[in-house]
C-alpha cells in the first residue's frame, strides 16, 4: 500500500507584485481570521512566486482541497490557505485567491516576516515551499 502524504512541493521563481496582496493582508477583517486559523497576522505583503510547470500541476491539488478558508466582507473575494514552510526554515501559508481568470502560474505566501528579507531574495530567486494539505 502506498503511504498518503499529507504535504506537496511547489516551487517557483520570485517575482514583483502589483501591491494587491499587501492590500488584501492589512484588510481588518482578513488579519483577524489570518491570526485565529494560522496562528499569525502576516507581514503587509506576499512573496509571489511564478511556479515551475512540474509545480503548476502540483497547485491544481490545493485548488481542489478545501484549505483553511478566509471568509470575505462584502465586496472581497473568497480564498483559501494552507500552512506552509518556506525554503525548509520559516513557517507561513500560501493563499489561494478565487479570483476568476487568477494566473495559475502564480502562487502568493503569507508569512510574520518580510520574505525576501530574512531569506535574501531577489526577483528570480528559486524558492520551494513545503505546503501542508491538512
Amino acid at each position: 500500500m502506498a503511504e498518503r502524504t499529507n504535504k506537496i512541493k511547489i516551487e517557483g521563481k520570485v517575482c514583483s507584485g502589483k501591491g494587491v496582496g499587501k492590500k488584501f493582508v492589512q484588510l481588518p477583517w482578513a488579519g483577524k481570521q489570518f491570526l485565529e486559523k494560522l496562528g499569525f497576522i502576516p507581514y503587509p505583503g506576499t512573496l509571489n512566486l511564478i511556479l515551475t510547470q512540474e509545480s503548476m500541476e502540483e497547485k491544481k491539488k490545493l485548488e481542489k482541497n478545501e484549505g483553511i478558508a478566509i471568509i470575505p466582507e462584502k465586496g472581497y473575494c473568497e480564498a483559501k490557505c494552507f500552512r506552509a514552510k518556506i525554503n525548509g526554515r520559516i513557517q507561513g501559508a500560501v493563499i489561494i485567491p478565487k479570483v476568476q481568470n487568477y494566473p495559475e502560474e502564480l502562487l502568493e505566501v503569507l508569512s510574520p516576516l518580510n520574505l525576501r528579507k530574512a531569506l535574501d531574495l531577489k526577483d528570480g530567486n528559486l524558492v520551494e515551499i513545503t505546503v501542508y494539505l491538512g
